[in-house]
Protein backbone atom coordinates (compact mmCIF):
# COMPACT_ATOMS: atom_id res chain seq x y z
CA UNK A 1 0.00 0.00 0.00
CA UNK A 2 1.34 3.88 -0.98
CA UNK A 3 1.22 5.60 2.14
CA UNK A 4 0.43 8.89 1.85
CA UNK A 5 1.80 11.17 4.63
CA UNK A 6 0.25 14.93 3.22
CA UNK A 7 -0.70 16.64 0.39
CA UNK A 8 2.79 18.85 -0.53
CA UNK A 9 2.15 21.31 -3.25
CA UNK A 10 0.20 21.53 -6.81
CA UNK A 11 1.97 22.95 -10.17
CA UNK A 12 -0.08 24.83 -12.24
CA UNK A 13 0.78 25.57 -16.31
CA UNK A 14 0.11 28.95 -17.34
CA UNK A 15 0.11 31.12 -20.29
CA UNK A 16 0.24 34.47 -18.91
CA UNK A 17 2.84 33.78 -15.22
CA UNK A 18 2.79 37.48 -14.33
CA UNK A 19 -1.17 37.50 -14.39
CA UNK A 20 -0.90 34.21 -12.66
CA UNK A 21 1.39 35.67 -9.85
CA UNK A 22 -0.14 39.15 -9.42
CA UNK A 23 -3.37 36.81 -8.28
CA UNK A 24 -1.62 34.48 -6.36
CA UNK A 25 -0.19 37.01 -4.25
CA UNK A 26 -2.78 40.50 -4.67
CA UNK A 27 -6.11 38.39 -4.98
CA UNK A 28 -5.03 35.13 -3.18
CA UNK A 29 -3.37 36.29 -0.26
CA UNK A 30 -0.19 34.26 -1.04
CA UNK A 31 3.60 34.92 -0.72
CA UNK A 32 5.93 34.93 -3.21
CA UNK A 33 9.03 32.31 -2.24
CA UNK A 34 11.24 32.33 -5.63
CA UNK A 35 11.09 33.60 -9.08
CA UNK A 36 13.14 31.73 -12.14
CA UNK A 37 12.91 32.29 -15.49
CA UNK A 38 9.84 30.67 -16.03
CA UNK A 39 7.83 29.92 -12.83
CA UNK A 40 6.97 31.42 -9.45
CA UNK A 41 6.97 29.33 -6.17
CA UNK A 42 4.40 30.70 -3.28
CA UNK A 43 4.40 29.86 0.32
CA UNK A 44 0.74 29.43 2.24
CA UNK A 45 2.36 28.03 5.61
CA UNK A 46 5.85 26.70 6.87
CA UNK A 47 6.49 25.06 3.90
CA UNK A 48 9.37 26.61 1.49
CA UNK A 49 6.35 26.20 -1.16
CA UNK A 50 2.75 24.89 -1.71
CA UNK A 51 1.80 26.51 -5.35
CA UNK A 52 4.12 26.54 -8.15
CA UNK A 53 2.50 28.46 -11.47
CA UNK A 54 4.98 27.59 -14.49
CA UNK A 55 4.68 28.81 -18.25
CA UNK A 56 3.57 26.05 -19.90
CA UNK A 57 -0.15 24.49 -20.81
CA UNK A 58 -2.58 25.48 -18.39
CA UNK A 59 -4.33 22.27 -18.68
CA UNK A 60 -1.04 20.83 -17.19
CA UNK A 61 -2.02 20.37 -13.10
CA UNK A 62 0.62 18.08 -11.01
CA UNK A 63 -0.48 17.04 -7.37
CA UNK A 64 2.17 16.25 -4.69
CA UNK A 65 2.10 13.97 -1.99
CA UNK A 66 4.70 13.31 0.63
CA UNK A 67 5.61 10.01 1.83
CA UNK A 68 8.14 9.34 4.57
CA UNK A 69 10.70 7.32 3.22
CA UNK A 70 12.79 7.40 -0.09
CA UNK A 71 12.10 3.04 0.14
CA UNK A 72 8.68 3.96 -0.51
CA UNK A 73 9.06 5.60 -4.07
CA UNK A 74 10.38 2.52 -4.80
CA UNK A 75 8.08 0.50 -2.93
CA UNK A 76 5.49 2.58 -4.49
CA UNK A 77 6.76 2.85 -8.40
CA UNK A 78 7.12 -1.07 -8.44
CA UNK A 79 3.50 -1.49 -7.17
CA UNK A 80 1.81 0.91 -9.42
CA UNK A 81 4.05 -0.64 -12.32
CA UNK A 82 2.66 -3.82 -11.30
CA UNK A 83 -1.08 -2.68 -11.95
CA UNK A 84 0.06 -1.03 -15.22
CA UNK A 85 0.52 2.40 -14.27
CA UNK A 86 3.69 4.13 -16.37
CA UNK A 87 5.83 5.47 -13.42
CA UNK A 88 9.24 7.99 -14.26
CA UNK A 89 11.44 8.76 -11.37
CA UNK A 90 12.38 12.25 -11.27
CA UNK A 91 15.98 13.65 -12.41
CA UNK A 92 17.84 15.47 -9.49
CA UNK A 93 17.52 18.48 -11.67
CA UNK A 94 13.28 17.85 -11.53
CA UNK A 95 13.63 17.09 -7.92
CA UNK A 96 15.74 20.63 -7.53
CA UNK A 97 12.77 22.51 -9.18
CA UNK A 98 10.37 20.91 -7.02
CA UNK A 99 12.37 21.25 -3.75
CA UNK A 100 12.65 17.81 -2.92
CA UNK A 101 15.21 15.63 -2.52
CA UNK A 102 13.34 12.66 -4.75
CA UNK A 103 10.40 11.99 -6.00
CA UNK A 104 8.33 9.69 -9.04
CA UNK A 105 5.24 10.77 -11.00
CA UNK A 106 2.36 8.93 -12.64
CA UNK A 107 -0.99 9.19 -13.55
CA UNK A 108 -3.96 7.68 -11.95
CA UNK A 109 -7.03 6.02 -13.11
CA UNK A 110 -8.42 8.89 -14.85
CA UNK A 111 -4.75 10.67 -16.01
CA UNK A 112 -4.67 13.03 -13.33
CA UNK A 113 -0.79 13.59 -12.99
CA UNK A 114 0.37 12.79 -9.54
CA UNK A 115 4.06 13.10 -8.21
CA UNK A 116 5.07 11.43 -4.55
CA UNK A 117 7.72 13.63 -2.92
CA UNK A 118 9.93 12.77 -0.38
CA UNK A 119 11.67 15.22 2.18
CA UNK A 120 10.11 18.18 0.87
CA UNK A 121 11.47 21.23 1.94
CA UNK A 122 10.52 23.83 4.72
CA UNK A 123 11.39 26.98 5.24
CA UNK A 124 13.08 28.93 8.51
CA UNK A 125 10.99 31.87 7.36
CA UNK A 126 7.70 32.69 8.68
CA UNK A 127 4.79 32.81 5.76
CA UNK A 128 3.65 36.16 5.26
CA UNK A 129 0.97 36.84 2.63
CA UNK A 130 0.94 40.28 0.51
CA UNK A 131 -2.43 41.07 1.62
CA UNK A 132 -4.14 39.30 5.39
CA UNK A 133 -6.38 36.84 4.00
CA UNK A 134 -6.00 34.96 7.21
CA UNK A 135 -4.54 31.77 5.57
CA UNK A 136 -3.14 29.59 8.51
CA UNK A 137 -2.15 26.55 5.09
CA UNK A 138 -2.57 24.59 2.20
CA UNK A 139 -5.00 22.05 2.90
CA UNK A 140 -7.04 19.78 0.35
CA UNK A 141 -7.61 19.59 -3.61
CA UNK A 142 -10.27 18.53 -5.70
CA UNK A 143 -9.61 16.27 -8.35
CA UNK A 144 -11.97 15.57 -11.61
CA UNK A 145 -12.56 11.75 -12.25
CA UNK A 146 -13.99 10.32 -15.08
CA UNK A 147 -15.52 7.36 -12.66
CA UNK A 148 -15.45 8.22 -9.15
CA UNK A 149 -16.24 4.77 -7.65
CA UNK A 150 -13.20 2.98 -9.69
CA UNK A 151 -10.83 6.44 -8.65
CA UNK A 152 -12.01 5.95 -4.90
CA UNK A 153 -11.33 1.95 -5.52
CA UNK A 154 -7.49 2.86 -6.38
CA UNK A 155 -6.96 5.77 -3.72
CA UNK A 156 -8.15 3.85 -0.53
CA UNK A 157 -6.94 0.07 -2.23
CA UNK A 158 -3.79 0.75 -4.05
CA UNK A 159 -3.20 4.24 -1.32
CA UNK A 160 -3.71 4.88 1.91
CA UNK A 161 -6.55 7.46 1.82
CA UNK A 162 -10.21 6.30 3.79
CA UNK A 163 -13.48 7.64 3.16
CA UNK A 164 -14.94 10.27 5.43
CA UNK A 165 -17.90 11.02 3.47
CA UNK A 166 -19.47 10.79 -0.33
CA UNK A 167 -21.68 13.31 -1.90
CA UNK A 168 -23.79 11.03 -4.33
CA UNK A 169 -20.76 8.77 -5.81
CA UNK A 170 -18.22 11.52 -5.24
CA UNK A 171 -15.78 10.75 -1.96
CA UNK A 172 -14.16 12.25 0.53
CA UNK A 173 -10.84 11.34 1.52
CA UNK A 174 -8.53 11.60 4.61
CA UNK A 175 -5.24 10.34 5.10
CA UNK A 176 -5.05 11.57 8.76
CA UNK A 177 -7.69 13.18 11.02
CA UNK A 178 -8.20 16.12 8.58
CA UNK A 179 -11.81 15.34 7.31
CA UNK A 180 -10.30 15.38 3.65
CA UNK A 181 -7.41 15.84 1.79
CA UNK A 182 -8.60 14.61 -1.62
CA UNK A 183 -12.09 14.73 -2.92
CA UNK A 184 -12.97 13.52 -6.34
CA UNK A 185 -15.88 14.94 -8.80
CA UNK A 186 -17.28 13.62 -11.62
CA UNK A 187 -15.90 15.22 -14.66
CA UNK A 188 -14.99 14.26 -18.59
CA UNK A 189 -11.95 15.49 -18.35
CA UNK A 190 -8.76 14.80 -15.70
CA UNK A 191 -7.18 17.88 -13.44
CA UNK A 192 -7.24 19.66 -10.58
CA UNK A 193 -11.05 20.85 -9.68
CA UNK A 194 -10.62 22.99 -7.09
CA UNK A 195 -7.64 24.18 -4.79
CA UNK A 196 -7.91 24.70 -0.60
CA UNK A 197 -6.47 27.09 1.57
CA UNK A 198 -7.66 27.09 5.37
CA UNK A 199 -7.96 30.25 7.08
CA UNK A 200 -8.47 31.17 10.29
CA UNK A 201 -12.24 31.99 11.05
CA UNK A 202 -15.34 32.76 9.28
CA UNK A 203 -14.85 36.28 9.57
CA UNK A 204 -11.96 35.89 7.45
CA UNK A 205 -14.32 33.96 4.90
CA UNK A 206 -16.61 37.00 4.42
CA UNK A 207 -13.85 39.72 4.37
CA UNK A 208 -12.39 38.20 1.30
CA UNK A 209 -16.07 37.75 -0.30
CA UNK A 210 -16.11 41.28 0.09
CA UNK A 211 -12.84 42.45 -1.26
CA UNK A 212 -12.71 39.56 -3.81
CA UNK A 213 -16.16 40.45 -5.35
CA UNK A 214 -15.40 44.48 -5.05
CA UNK A 215 -12.36 43.19 -7.99
CA UNK A 216 -15.02 41.95 -10.00
CA UNK A 217 -13.54 38.30 -8.93
CA UNK A 218 -15.79 35.42 -9.90
CA UNK A 219 -17.59 33.87 -6.98
CA UNK A 220 -18.87 30.42 -8.26
CA UNK A 221 -19.88 29.19 -4.73
CA UNK A 222 -20.49 30.67 -1.48
CA UNK A 223 -20.53 31.66 1.49
CA UNK A 224 -21.56 28.81 2.65
CA UNK A 225 -21.35 25.58 5.18
CA UNK A 226 -20.50 21.95 3.90
CA UNK A 227 -22.68 19.35 5.60
CA UNK A 228 -19.70 16.84 5.62
CA UNK A 229 -17.00 18.48 7.09
CA UNK A 230 -18.57 21.55 8.95
CA UNK A 231 -16.45 24.19 7.34
CA UNK A 232 -17.46 27.41 6.36
CA UNK A 233 -16.16 28.44 3.06
CA UNK A 234 -15.99 30.55 -0.45
CA UNK A 235 -15.53 29.23 -3.87
CA UNK A 236 -13.94 31.73 -6.53
CA UNK A 237 -12.25 31.82 -9.74
CA UNK A 238 -8.67 32.06 -10.82
CA UNK A 239 -6.45 32.23 -13.59
CA UNK A 240 -7.04 29.95 -16.50
CA UNK A 241 -10.07 28.60 -14.89
CA UNK A 242 -9.28 27.33 -11.85
CA UNK A 243 -11.45 27.14 -8.73
CA UNK A 244 -9.23 28.04 -5.23
CA UNK A 245 -11.40 27.55 -1.89
CA UNK A 246 -11.23 29.01 1.24
CA UNK A 247 -12.17 27.03 4.43
CA UNK A 248 -12.38 27.15 8.10
CA UNK A 249 -13.27 24.76 10.62
CA UNK A 250 -12.88 21.86 8.95
CA UNK A 251 -13.81 18.35 11.30
CA UNK A 252 -11.50 16.33 12.30
CA UNK A 253 -12.21 12.66 12.66
CA UNK A 254 -9.99 11.07 15.44
CA UNK A 255 -11.71 8.29 16.49
CA UNK A 256 -11.69 5.90 13.57
CA UNK A 257 -13.46 3.07 15.51
CA UNK A 258 -16.23 5.48 15.74
CA UNK A 259 -16.60 7.27 12.90
CA UNK A 260 -19.26 5.77 10.23
CA UNK A 261 -18.69 7.58 6.78
CA UNK A 262 -22.12 9.33 5.85
CA UNK A 263 -24.03 9.51 2.49
CA UNK A 264 -24.76 13.05 1.32
CA UNK A 265 -27.21 13.82 -2.00
CA UNK A 266 -25.44 15.02 -4.91
CA UNK A 267 -27.82 17.97 -5.15
CA UNK A 268 -26.89 21.71 -3.72
CA UNK A 269 -27.68 20.73 -0.20
CA UNK A 270 -25.31 17.92 -0.11
CA UNK A 271 -22.65 20.74 -0.48
CA UNK A 272 -23.86 23.79 1.34
CA UNK A 273 -26.72 23.74 4.58
CA UNK A 274 -27.11 27.32 4.52
CA UNK A 275 -28.56 27.25 0.92
CA UNK A 276 -25.76 28.33 -1.47
CA UNK A 277 -26.00 26.93 -4.69
CA UNK A 278 -22.49 25.44 -6.78
CA UNK A 279 -21.46 27.64 -9.75
CA UNK A 280 -19.33 24.58 -10.33
CA UNK A 281 -20.01 21.96 -13.26
CA UNK A 282 -18.20 19.73 -11.47
CA UNK A 283 -20.86 20.30 -8.12
CA UNK A 284 -24.07 19.88 -11.04
CA UNK A 285 -25.74 16.25 -11.80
Amino acid sequence: MIRLQDVSYVRLGTRDLDGAAQFATDYLGLEVAERTRDAVYFKSDAREHTLCYFEGDPALHVAAFEVAERADLDDAAATLERLGHAVARGTPEEADRRKVRDFVAFRDPTGNLIELVWRPAFSGRRYHGVRDAGITGFSHIGLCSTDPVRDEAFWTKVCNAKVSDRIGDAPLLRIDEVHHTIALFPSTKAGIQHINHQVETGDDIMRSFHFLNDRQVRMVFGPGRHPTSSARFLYFEGPDGMVFEYSSGVGSIADELLYRERQFPFEPRGFCQWGAKPDIQEFRK
